[in-house]
């Protein structure tokens, strides 16, 4: 299925499944998080507490409530610690196991943000290029959600360098 970047607010791109780039209480917090619980109503943090949080790389499934979503996939991104930390294989099991419970749940359209790339400081340019060689060969229709032209940049140049690698 194709990979597309869209510059838009996730919270109102319709989707079968939207991806919370969450903390690990998932009760709702800043950035992504917290535009998501707003949207999606307080039905969305009582089913949170319900799931006992989630760890770094992990991921999961509530109902998207007020959000044009069936479900909302919470993964919880990894703070950047420099790089030498496995930052770059949790950030990448947080896509992929995003895309599994989506599938799982019968998803044909996945939207993701920049997951650890706002309060958990993870570099733009690093973020992207786990992002797009993660989803790129999903059997679903994957949307990376871009807030700005920072991260929309960021996300075309990883398309473009993974497209030339021949991959």
């Amino acid at each position: 299925m194709p990979l597309e970047i869209v510059r838009a607010d996730i919270t109102q791109l319709k989707a079968d499944a939207i991806v919370n780039a969450a903390n690990r209480s998932l009760l709702g917090g800043g950035g992504v998080d917290g535009a998501i619980h707003r949207v999606a109503g307080p039905q969305l943090k009582q089913e949170c507490a319900e799931l006992g949080g989630c760890e770094p790389g992990e991921a999961k499934v509530t109902s998207a409530y007020g959000l044009p979503a069936r479900i909302v996939v919470h993964t919880v991104g990894p703070i950047w610690r420099g790089g030498e930390a496995g930052e770059e294989d949790l950030l990448r099991s947080c896509y992929r196991n995003a895309l599994r419970l989506a599938e799982r749940h019968g998803c044909n359209v996945i939207t993701f943000p920049a997951i650890s790339t706002g309060a958990y400081g993870y570099p733009h340019d690093k973020a992207a290029r786990v992002a797009v060689e993660s989803t790129v060969d999903s059997p679903l229709d994957v949307k990376l959600v871009s807030i700005d032209a920072r991260t929309e940049r960021h996300l075309s140049n990883a398309v473009k360098r993974w497209e030339r690698s021949g991959v």
